[in-house]
């Protein structure tokens, strides 16, 4: 086998590494793309167009050796013999790496008579394995079981102003509760923060049940109106549809993109529909696609002009700092100073929790607004609440410290999340990738991984994963009414299983993804 030539410069080296092992791109725009491109940031983003699951195993190729350049030769050949060893073994696999839709009916009955023994193994495992929901692992609990030994019997239980935590009063939590949150958030004045209880989801309920009994700021109660309507961007997170959907409220369906839902429609709906009252939006890491909203997005949220004055945009930044990279993360611009510059201060409701920093249904849950609408919820909880748990607010200020000791806790749960992104993804990639018969997206952030199956498919690759023993989100879950129009996208969470469970897992998921698409190419 040839070695790299240790006697060529950097570019040189990394050219011919290229030029020996890129079957799927052409020299031309390898030169090209070396040429112009004299950072890995601006590689990825002149890369972006070609997003496809064969082309991509060359595009992180490329800017591996991009980042090696300073290598050493040792290394370099290192890289270069296991990407020749991947190249080689794809053509001994022939057929397999072949397009499902190219083969022939032969073909694919051969395909399938194969699949369907690997099924029938499958389901002879006695598999019992959930990856329906985005929950924290056994180890992501463990971590953080010492914040329970923060606050006992002895501790002092009087928040930096003095106030007893044990008692009444202190109705928006305790300040030091409110500046952690208020850090988290992007930044938002601390003043205009309320710390709740243990759910941002609760929070949410009771701003939309409160808009519909009582209206916004003055506004007719939603209940005395003949049509209220909200904006959806899909797929989407199901319990925000089941909020609405409860409570009777038309749902309209945005679709997303990579840069957040096509705005084109959102400013369509909003200024021209006084029934449209509200969006959900999960800003960064959405769910369950794992995108961010560009700063773009983010400012045409801010500039919108409601034909409606009681219109909010619901903001649940659930996922603010849940980064599984150091040195690759989403930012996303803080949405209430923009309103602020755009002259729309009381447009925005923004919710964020601890659930999965710290324990689910034991953390701790904010709201972010403007000074208008903070005085407004004020008045409502004055009457459904005394108060609520003080003493959680002061044991996760007191673990935490400030907002460094909390992205320092956020970095332990990135290693132990990261490799259970880059275990599933690695999986998709080596098993469908190339076979045409599926996308997916990889997040660099929360808690799922969004798969567009063929269309048709969804609800059959979900109840085969049910039938060997895998639970997954619901297809269609992640629509309104939970109807996916093109019953194509399921939803992955690879979250809480263990690496064992996990691997087991992904390796059905695909296997049921090849069975239905083959099973659906020889119906057509």
């Amino acid at each position: 086998m040839t070695m790299l030539n240790s006697d060529k410069n950097p570019v040189e080296k990394s050219t011919g590494f290229f030029c020996a092992c890129r079957s799927q791109l052409c020299d031309l725009q390898v030169v090209l793309l070396y040429t112009m491109n004299r950072k890995r940031k601006d590689s990825q983003k002149k890369l972006s167009h070609l997003h496809t699951c064969e082309m991509e195993k060359y595009i992180v190729e490329y800017l591996a050796v991009y980042d090696c350049i300073q290598l050493s030769r040792e290394e370099l050949n290192t890289i270069y013999i296991r990407r020749l060893q991947i190249h080689r073994l794809r053509e001994r696999n022939g057929v397999m790496m072949k397009a499902y839709r190219e083969m022939n009916r032969e073909e694919l009955l051969s395909l399938k008579e194969e699949l369907d023994k690997q099924f029938a193994d499958a389901k002879g495992k006695g598999l019992k394995l959930d990856m329906s929901r985005g929950k924290p692992g056994l180890e992501q609990l463990d971590m953080t079981m010492d914040i329970m030994d923060v606050l006992d019997s002895k501790a002092d239980m009087r928040n930096e102003e003095g106030a007893d935590t044990r008692n009444y009063g202190l109705m928006t939590g305790i300040s030091e509760a409110r500046h952690l949150m208020s850090d988290m958030m992007g930044g938002v004045p601390a003043e205009n923060v309320i710390v709740y209880g243990n759910s941002s989801l609760s929070i949410m309920y009771d701003t939309i049940s409160r808009c519909v009994t009582h209206g916004v700021m003055g506004s007719t109660p939603w209940c005395k109106l003949d049509h209220v309507k909200f904006l959806c961007p899909a797929p989407g997170y199901d319990r925000h549809f089941a909020i609405t959907e409860l409570f009777g409220i038309e749902m309209i369906t945005i679709p997303m993109t990579p840069a957040g839902p096509d705005m084109d429609l959102v400013e369509k709906y909003v200024s021209e529909d006084p029934a449209v009252k509200g969006i959900w939006c999960v800003p960064k890491y959405s769910n369950p696609q794992g995108y961010t909203y560009s700063d773009e997005t983010v400012r045409r949220f801010a500039a919108l002009k409601p034909a409606a004055k009681d219109f909010r945009i619901y903001w649940d930044n659930a996922y603010s700092i849940h980064d599984l990279y150091d040195d690759k993360k989403d930012e996303l611009l803080e949405i209430l100073s923009e309103c602020e510059k755009a002259g729309n201060p009381d447009m925005v409701y923004e919710f964020s929790s601890l659930s999965k920093v710290t324990f689910s249904g034991a953390g701790i849950a904010a709201f972010a607004s403007s000074k208008a609408n903070v005085e407004e919820t004020k008045k409502f909880m004055s009457i459904m609440t005394i108060g609520y748990d003080k003493i959680n607010q002061l044991r996760h200020v007191r673990y935490f410290k400030n907002v460094e000791g909390l992205k320092a806790h956020m970095q332990k749960h990135a290693a132990i999340l990261r490799p259970k992104f880059e275990a599933v993804l690695g999986i998709l990639d080596k098993e469908l990738g190339g076979l045409g018969i599926g996308e997916w997206t990889k997040p660099l952030g929360g808690y799922f991984i969004s798969f567009e199956a063929m269309e048709g498919c969804a609800k059959a690759i979900v109840a085969k994963c049910r039938e060997a023993g895998v639970v997954m989100t619901g297809a269609g879950a992640t629509f309104p009414y939970g109807k996916d129009p093109k019953d194509s996208n399921i939803r992955i969470a690879p979250t809480f299983p263990n690496a064992q469970e996990l691997e087991a897992a992904a390796d059905l998921f695909v296997l049921c993804v090849k069975l239905v698409s083959v099973e659906k190419l020889l119906a057509a």
